[in-house]
């Protein structure tokens, strides 16, 4: 539930108050003038959230906002594994790339 500074009583009406149902436990932070909010210790937690991290914010049709860590490229590697054990060598690329040069159908010729 979001609530807009309209909604709140004169005394806030710098802050908007955002709650989060997730597993059972509710969750607010408060948003300040200067539009930064803090991110409750058990998100950032479970999300493994430092100092310095950035996030992503997704917003969907029905209104609700995924907040997601934003992963540098290094932390892509090594997660597709090769099934092969040992490097291409040269002759072998020079061989697949002979047999596919080899064609049964025939070529259209440019004119």
């Amino acid at each position: 539930m979001i609530s807009s500074p309209v909604d709140l009583d004169a005394d806030h009406q710098d802050a908007v108050l955002h709650q989060n149902r997730s597993n059972g436990a509710i969750m607010e932070s408060a948003i300040t003038v200067k539009g930064q909010a803090t991110i409750p210790k058990a998100i950032r937690e479970h999300l493994h959230l430092k100092p310095g991290d950035r996030v992503k914010f997704f917003v969907h049709h029905d209104g609700s906002v995924v907040l997601l860590p934003k992963l540098p490229a290094s932390a892509l590697r090594g997660i597709v594994k090769s099934k092969r054990r040992r490097p291409v060598t040269i002759d072998e690329m020079t061989e697949a790339a002979a047999e596919g040069s080899v064609s049964t159908a025939p070529r259209a010729r440019l004119r």
